[in-house]
């Protein structure tokens, strides 16, 4: 407020300075706070420059005019018709605002400095202090709390350590000594998830049938649920499989609503467990992830021998699945095995991973759901996994947590490879990100669109790809749904989607279902 009355007694010396001049009279409408006749003031923004301005203000005179006009909020317009009339009453009305300006200050003041605030204030000060004396009572239930979890988790170490040693004493070859350590890189090992299976015999079997190596591809069978029908099950395979065992079976407390989902909790705890072995214990580098329900195609190993290199060298990879989630009979080209493709969506069932990726994931791995977590953008980080044509997996298991509730729609129509392709001996750096972004992705929007009727009945009249586009939520799910794809997002994904891209064989042709071309990246909402 000080700046304000400063510059009101500056302007009103200023305005008795300018009545010594000449010029000034008081029967013109002016058009300058100077009164200057037939002439516009160029500090109000106008045309030609005010000549009494500048003998007053100097080259200052734009500034501390504005200056003035500003602090007593006056428009230009108000501020000319104050000086339109007679001199003597121009300066009563800026005396006038003036002491109004003094009466608002002082008024203020008294307010603020008034009992009635002191007592509000002395009000506002008792809560504060009750306020920080209720926070500092919570740290010190929070740190009490906090050395009593120590204590209790320091107890069931000492007490689950026996359990555990017990454990390991019986698993054949679990303990890898330091001299072995070094001997696992350049091992592909598979690791079986079980529980309480016995038809876990079918996924045994194919993996030995099939497996051309021992000693490059060790099997190791990680059982939770301590179901002793389907641990000697395990055990009968003798010296071909290494069994290890779960050791917590305590039960897992989950939030009401989860009841129904608590083996989601459990097998989360079993994967995070079982990887930690494989890559802490054993030192392994990367692993081959098998479910006990999975069975294999006859050249699963060779596609995870052919595409291992790529996983080493491409840091935008961060897995290879041998899963297509769109891989039914009739939406596959059963012709061109070989055929592999970068996705954006996590696949799993029948993956492998590295050890770079598990140290990335192991300290935040969750309690449940992990499938899902693990499709999220902040896991995922812009990264691809390496996906078939062909399935080189398909699920036997109707019965499991989640109660066969995509096998009879889909997962029982997979098609499972029956062709032997040797992709060790093939060159696959086409599906290097810097590759396949420029060829693959660049072909798509080369291909002719059409619309899904038009594909439906054949009446297309040239051969070759083409393209479907979508641009919204909407649109994709009713083409997918007609096409017969799975239409659920993940993370924002689409299943088996590359920048948007879906590929599948459909009419004996390759069909592309891809966003328009100016395509800005996944929405999350659209999961």
């Amino acid at each position: 407020m000080a700046p304000i009355v400063r510059q009101t007694s500056e302007m009103l010396r200023k305005l008795t300075e300018i009545r010594r001049y000449s010029i000034f009279s008081d029967s013109f409408t002016f058009a300058c706070c100077c009164g200057l006749v037939n002439t516009t003031c160029q500090c109000l923004g106008e045309a030609y420059e005010c000549k009494v301005c500048v003998g007053l203000f100097g080259a200052q005179k734009t500034e501390l005019c504005k200056g003035v006009l500003r602090s007593l909020t006056w428009s230009r317009q108000a501020f000319t018709h104050l000086f339109a009339i007679p001199a003597n009453m121009r300066l009563k009305q800026v005396a006038l605002v003036f002491i109004f300006i003094i009466l608002v200050w002082t008024t203020a003041v008294y307010l603020f400095f008034s009992d009635g605030f002191g007592e509000s204030k002395k009000r506002l000060y008792n809560q504060l202090s009750k306020l920080e004396d209720g926070i500092q009572e919570q740290f010190r239930l929070n740190n009490e709390m906090i050395q009593d979890t120590k204590q209790f988790l320091q107890k069931k170490q000492k007490s689950s350590t026996p359990v555990l040693e017990a454990t390991v004493q019986k698993q054949n070859h679990l303990q890898v000594d330091k001299e072995t350590q070094g001997s696992q890189e350049g091992k592909l090992p598979v690791l079986v998830f079980a529980c309480n299976r016995v038809s876990v015999t079918r996924c045994l079997d194919r993996l030995l049938q099939y497996r051309p190596d021992a000693d490059k591809f060790p099997i190791i069978v990680s059982q939770d649920c301590d179901h002793d029908e389907t641990a000697e099950i395990i055990r009968s395979y003798g010296p071909q499989v290494t069994l290890m065992q779960q050791p917590d079976q305590s039960d897992i407390q989950v939030p009401p609503k989860e009841k129904k989902f608590k083996g989601y909790f459990k097998i989360a705890r079993h994967y995070g467990w079982a990887l930690n072995q494989m890559f802490f214990n054993f030192n392994f580098s990367t692993v081959i992830i098998v479910e006990d329900d999975l069975e294999i195609a006859p050249d699963f190993f060779e596609y995870f021998l052919g595409t291992h290199p790529l996983l080493q060298k491409d840091p935008t990879l961060w897995c290879v699945s041998a899963w297509n989630d769109n891989g039914k009979e009739g939406l596959v080209d059963t012709e061109r095995p070989e055929l592999l493709y970068r996705t954006d969506f996590f696949p799993g069932l029948g993956w492998m991973l590295t050890r770079n990726l598990w140290l990335e994931l192991y300290t935040k791995w969750p309690r449940s759901y992990w499938d899902d977590w693990i499709r999220e953008p902040a896991q995922r980080r812009g990264r691809s996994c390496i996906r078939p044509e062909i399935s080189r997996t398909k699920t036997f298991g109707k019965i499991g947590v989640s109660n066969g509730m995509y096998f009879e729609k889909h997962l029982k129509f997979i098609k499972l490879n029956d062709k032997f392709v040797p992709f060790s001996k093939m060159n696959l750096s086409y599906l290097l990100k810097e590759n396949y972004d420029k060829d693959f992705v660049g072909s798509v929007y080369k291909c002719p669109t059409v619309k899904y009727d038009d594909l439906r009945d054949n009446h297309i009249s040239f051969d070759g790809p083409v393209r479907i586009t979508y641009r919204k939520l909407n649109e994709y799910k009713l083409i997918s749904k007609k096409l017969g794809l799975m239409d659920d997002f993940r993370g924002g994904v689409p299943r088996m989607a590359y920048k948007g891209i879906v590929t599948f064989y459909y009419q004996a042709r390759t069909v592309h279902l891809a966003p328009s071309a100016n395509w800005e990246g996944y929405q999350l909402s659209w999961s």
